[in-house]
């Protein structure tokens, strides 16, 4: 899935090399083919990349279970791939390195923790944690990244399956806790997304779309306007449109007679035509043509075409009584 344009795994994949690591395992299941095509083996971003098959999705611990021949006893970030932090994990990874706890795990306030792993701290030590709490007391939520030394091979296979059926993260931290090893909490600040939603994905597209820079590689007719930061990619045409950013347009698209809104994300080889879209992301190869109304807040996916029925022909049909008058407007 991609935010401005760029799947959201390889924001994640960016921020590990960031952080000076090289060495990738990625868990993958039902789309392994279509992860393994878009991200190969690393060498794009000078890394290598290892692809570790889960025959059933049993729970994050579970992932870090089936990974141990990779990890070979090493410490390791485990990252999930529909997170984005803001800020990178170079310095949490610093932090990790240099204080050496058990675990490192991150943590942001959220308004509905009931839906994430919860975490309870006294004195600014975590003692206790639970998965999707119905009853939550705390409202910091886990966020999906954690740092992990060896004994968390210990606890992934301490622990048992959850009413989920799965091998939760959660627990396994759980049980180094109560064992007296070390988790050191730490408050995430500024933005993180899971982007599992839609609303998140749409939100993460626009806090990214903010720090964009204007990149114009396509062409422009003297008869379209762009404002702000817009990127278009090569060999893309506007012609007698409007693109106000911030948004980011794909190689080999066509903007004809349209209005492209803030916020909007549209990949490569699409066609839109006498259309208005704001807020949105268009996947590759998809066409909208002359809907009559703004496209907003939407996700739409790849080789699409919206388009408006021709007009029909008016009809009434009547059955009136004697001495009616009617009149038709």
């Amino acid at each position: 899935m991609p935010v401005a344009n760029k799947p959201v795994l390889f924001y994640g994949i960016e921020a590990l090399k960031e952080a000076g690591i090289e060495d990738i395992g990625i868990v993958v299941g039902d789309t392994k083919e279509e992860i393994k095509e878009a991200a190969g083996d690393g060498s794009r971003w000078d890394i290598k990349i290892s692809y570790i098959e889960q025959d059933e999705p049993l729970g994050l611990a579970h992932a870090v279970k089936i990974s141990a021949d990779f990890l070979k006893g090493d410490s390791f970030v485990m990252y999930l791939g529909d997170n984005i932090l803001k800020s990178g994990i170079k310095s949490l990874v610093e932090e990790f390195r240099e204080n050496k706890p058990n675990a490192l795990i991150l943590l942001t306030e959220v308004p509905d923790p009931q839906m994430f792993g919860v975490a309870e701290l006294e004195d600014g030590k975590v003692v206790n944690l639970v998965e999707k709490p119905k009853h939550p007391k705390s409202n910091l939520a886990l966020v999906g990244v954690y740092m992990f030394d060896s004994h968390i091979f210990e606890a992934v296979n301490a622990i048992r399956p959850s009413w989920r059926n799965e091998l939760e993260i959660t627990d396994a931290i759980q049980h180094l806790v109560e064992n007296g090893y070390e988790v050191h909490p730490h408050l995430v600040t500024g933005w993180w997304k899971d982007t599992g939603k839609l609303e998140d994905i749409l939100d993460v597209n626009r806090l990214i779309l903010e720090t964009v820079e204007e990149k114009i590689e396509g062409k422009v007719d003297e008869r379209s306007k762009t404002n702000g930061q817009v990127v278009i990619g090569r060999d893309t045409e506007v012609r007698n449109s409007i693109i106000r950013g911030p948004a980011i347009i794909g190689a080999g698209t066509e903007i004809i007679d349209s209005y492209i809104g803030p916020f909007t994300a549209i990949q490569d080889n699409c066609c839109i035509n006498k259309t208005e879209i704001e807020n949105s992301i268009i996947l590759e190869g998809s066409r909208i043509d002359d809907i009559g109304s703004r496209i907003d807040e939407s996700l739409i996916g790849r080789d699409v075409k919206i388009s408006k029925c021709p007009p029909r022909p008016s009809v009434y049909k009547f059955m009136v009584g004697d001495q009616s008058n009617i009149v038709i407007k």
